[in-house]
């Protein structure tokens, strides 16, 4: 469970100039929900995801992770929360173009210095279920657009998180490839995990069980859908 109390984050430019990305906002997503965060450019969506996910701090309130008060944690503190619990997808993939798509899968275990040589057979397993199980050795350059973005995916899988959370996962892509990463997202939601998923798609967010709607850096509704597709 993550809880939003009273959020507000201020960016400031200069000495006068300051820029409100998210203004007192309030929201508990619970474990196991699909939730989509939607809204204009610039409504904050971004900063509510990277407040959920705890890669940035708030200028005021507090952030609660299962119940326990994170907000004032070290870097390091929420780097060994987030490595654990949670998996994230950019709006870009970021791949590193030395390293295949297995290699790049990889990485966070890597750098976590968790690797074990068991986790070759997870990453190609993560790879055929996002339909890439015949690309493991390719570079990114010899990827699509669609086939990077998968990449992205499953490397925020690797750890088998609890979490995934996603700005803009289906950007860029075909439509067969956006209703394989949406398809993916249900199926994991279904085994329990919590998706936040920030999209700017009115029709891909009707996806979700819920719907946050922000807008000028606040939550403006917060539906819950009965009927979710």
């Amino acid at each position: 469970m993550i809880t939003l109390d009273n959020v507000s984050k201020v960016y400031k430019i200069g000495r006068e100039r300051k820029i409100f990305a998210l203004t007192e906002v309030s929201a508990t997503l619970q474990s196991g929900e699909f939730v989509a965060v939607v809204g204009p450019s610039g409504s904050g969506k971004s900063t509510f995801l990277a407040m959920s996910g705890l890669l940035d701090k708030p200028t005021e309130g507090k952030i609660l992770f299962d119940g326990k008060d994170v907000t004032g944690l070290s870097d390091q503190e929420r780097t060994a929360i987030r490595a654990g619990r949670c998996g994230f997808i950019f709006q870009f993939p970021s791949l590193i173009p030395t390293l295949n798509a297995l290699e790049n899968v990889l990485l966070p275990r890597t750098i976590n210095r968790n690797y074990d040589k068991k986790d070759n057979e997870w990453g190609r397993e993560v790879l055929e279920r996002v339909g890439l199980g015949d690309k493991l050795e390719n570079l990114p350059y010899q990827l699509s657009g669609g086939e990077q973005r998968r990449v992205a995916l499953a490397r925020s899988l690797i750890n088998n998180p609890d979490i995934i959370l996603a700005d803009e996962p289906t950007g860029a892509v075909d439509e067969q490839n956006a209703k394989l990463i949406i398809d993916l997202f249900k199926e994991l939601n279904q085994q329990g995990k919590m998706i936040i998923m920030v999209t700017h798609d009115l029709t891909l967010a009707q996806q979700a069980e819920r719907i946050i709607e922000l807008e000028n850096s606040r939550i403006v509704q917060d539906i819950v859908r009965e009927n979710h597709v």
